[in-house]
């Protein structure tokens, strides 16, 4: 039976990461004999699907746990599906983090290091996705979003997040509704009681936009593989 949790978010976003479900399997395993055998866990976000219903989005989070918290390490693969084709594109951050840590060949770069991808929305005319890219180190005080857009045309990624603004935690919104084809996120400094709005294009050109509101299009599927998937032991 698959295990369903309440999703609370670091940031408050509307568009959570699987934090609780990170913090059960911390609390569940990080007393196990991981530093012997090491474990990995994986989860799978439900799919979003685009407006016409030719594509679907989810992101396949894996965690591995160390008896100490600090060590521990989140991760996730984005994938947009081409329902009609069963045509899949796993999709690249240029986030700090989003070096896969767990992908072949590839050592884990800094102890500690949580980057979970999410499908958070896509466009009205279906022609690009907009992805969370959630980044933070645990014990620490770091944590701030990214925005990754997917554009269908191109099959083209890129990176956003805000420039020339002072912040310390960006939240991704959505979509700007002024600008549909930018990104909206809330920023502040840590402690500051007034975040400030700001859409970013896919430049990166950073404005200020005090009285944007975000708009997201797009459908929740619930399906079987959602949730909790099956762990495996990490290679010696």
């Amino acid at each position: 039976m698959t295990q369903q949790f309440v999703q609370i978010d670091p940031l408050d976003s509307p568009y959570p990461i699987p934090w609780s479900w990170v913090l059960a399997t911390q609390a569940e395993h990080g007393s196990d004999r991981a530093w012997v055998t090491p474990q990995r866990y994986y989860y799978r976000t439900q799919a979003l699907i685009s407006p016409d219903g030719q594509y679907a989005a989810y992101s396949r989070v894996q965690m591995q746990v160390s008896p100490d918290l600090a060590h521990s390490q989140v991760s996730s693969t984005l994938f947009v599906e081409n329902l009609r084709t069963r045509d899949l594109q796993t999709l690249a951050a240029t986030s700090p983090f989003s070096n896969n840590p767990f992908a072949p060949n590839v050592e884990p770069t800094q102890a500690g290091m949580v980057a979970i991808g999410i499908p958070a929305a896509w466009s009205e005319a279906s022609d690009r996705l907009l992805s969370r890219e959630f980044e933070s180190l645990f014990g620490s005080d770091i944590a701030s979003d990214y925005a990754v857009v997917w554009e269908r045309q191109s099959r083209q990624v890129l990176t956003l997040a805000p420039a020339g603004v002072q912040y310390t935690n960006a939240v991704l919104l959505g979509w700007s509704q002024a600008h549909p084809e930018q990104a909206l996120f809330r920023v502040c400094n840590l402690g500051d009681p007034d975040p400030q709005l700001c859409s970013v294009a896919l430049s990166g050109q950073t404005k200020l936009v005090p009285n944007d509101q975000p708009i997201s299009f797009g459908r929740v599927m619930n399906n079987i593989w959602a949730g909790p998937q099956a762990q495996s032991q990490v290679a010696s």
